[in-house]
């Protein structure tokens, strides 16, 4: 009897985690076959606002700021706007030097739902068309506005740029770059292979200026509020792009403690949406035929997908003694999974400078699993990653 309640208990498992690893290999392998949408040179150029969210972000707002002021992009269509959330004074003044808009924020519990939303308010007479979304650490390459501006020449009303890295100065950064260079491939080059919505990462973000403003002040988020945004967009019938061309740089983590905070914010966001919007999305599916949002809340549901080989791997050699069709059903998945990443892998994952990276691959499937133990606390505040000047 017991034997079979194991058997039963792990082919439910099965179900879940070999369905996340087919989900995952399937989406890699389109994401080979993916090409960039041709673009002709718009006719009009469009003014742009650019939101950079800044909370305690003195040591890398000041250089970001400058390199969004060098965008090869006429200088009187784009206004930069910092949302200052507990900036020292300091700071504040040399960016008063700067030709930007300041809105200063100050919230009990601050979230970058709220700084984006009280910055529309501000700014609610400019007449803008497109609203960029920046991290504090981010940096354009400089012809990013132009060719969000063609996007949107073609159509296009929410794009999602590539994240790519702007450091590789330790094991977990070069990892952390990985990581984000493995999901665009799965969830963006290969999402939109396949007619689907590409992810939103949270900045590199441009979105149609009106929609973002009516949509915006309906995300309370307190983490990952770009999970909703891209969730509630879809709900409605919006297709979200993605231009591997349009490049914005990103600081990545260099610490397992900013891993840690980060996955868990990341994994609390995933699963409150998931509760929240997974049953409208199966209805929306039935009544409207919205595959798309439906596509976007089945993947709140996923296991994290840094754990997923190692559970599947612990399956197998778990189900040895216990069956030996589980066993094999579960190393198949495995190496199907494997697989996905091996696919979905930048090429200086396998240079040789870089194989010491590898040997950290313990200490982020650690604070993978820390991060577990981290959700409720996610959910009840904002959990900040700082970033270091580089």
């Amino acid at each position: 009897m017991v034997t079979y309640v194991l058997a039963f208990m792990s082919a439910l498992g099965l179900a879940y985690f070999g369905g996340g690893a087919l989900y995952q290999f399937i989406l890699s392998l389109a994401g080979i076959f993916y090409k960039n949408p041709e673009q002709r040179a718009a006719q009009r150029l469009r003014r742009t606002a650019i939101f950079i969210p800044a909370y305690r972000e003195d040591a890398v707002i000041l250089s970001s700021v400058k390199a969004a002021l060098e965008q090869d992009y006429p200088e009187h269509l784009y206004q930069v706007v910092v949302i200052a959330d507990q900036l020292t004074r300091p700071t504040l003044s040399k960016l008063r030097q700067l030709p930007i808009q300041i809105v200063e924020v100050a919230f009990e519990k601050s979230t970058k739902a709220k700084a984006l939303n009280q910055a529309l308010k501000v700014m609610k007479e400019w007449n803008f068309e497109v609203a960029v979304i920046l991290d504090a650490d981010n940096v354009m390459q400089k012809d990013f506005l132009n060719r969000i501006n063609d996007r949107f020449e073609a159509g296009a009303r929410a794009i999602q740029g590539r994240r790519a890295a702007k450091n590789f100065d330790s094991p977990m950064a070069t990892l952390d770059a990985a990581s984000e260079d493995v999901n665009m491939h799965i969830l963006c080059r290969g999402s939109r292979t396949l007619g689907l919505s590409a992810r939103l990462a949270g900045s590199g973000m441009a979105f149609d200026y009106r929609m973002f403003e009516a949509v915006m002040p309906q995300i309370k988020a307190i983490g990952g509020f770009d999970k909703e945004l891209e969730l509630r967009l879809t709900e409605a019938g919006i297709r979200l792009e993605y231009d591997h061309e349009a490049i914005v740089f990103d600081e990545k983590t260099q610490q397992t403690q900013a891993f840690t905070k980060q996955r868990s914010r990341w994994l609390a966001a995933q699963y409150t949406y998931a509760k929240r919007f997974v049953p409208a999305a199966i209805v929306a599916l039935i009544t409207r035929g919205n595959l798309d949002f439906f596509n976007k809340a089945i993947q709140m549901t996923l296991p994290p997908r840094l754990l997923l080989p190692a559970v599947l791997m612990i399956g197998a050699l778990g189900n040895a003694l216990l069956s030996i069709e589980l066993a094999a059903a579960w190393s198949v998945f495995f190496v199907l999974n494997v697989a996905s990443f091996l696919i979905a892998m930048p090429s200086y994952c396998f240079r040789k400078e870089n194989f010491s990276a590898l040997l950290h691959l313990p200490s982020a499937l650690a604070a993978t699993f820390k991060a577990l133990t981290q959700l409720r606390l996610a959910r009840q505040r904002f959990i900040h990653t700082p970033h270091q000047a580089i």
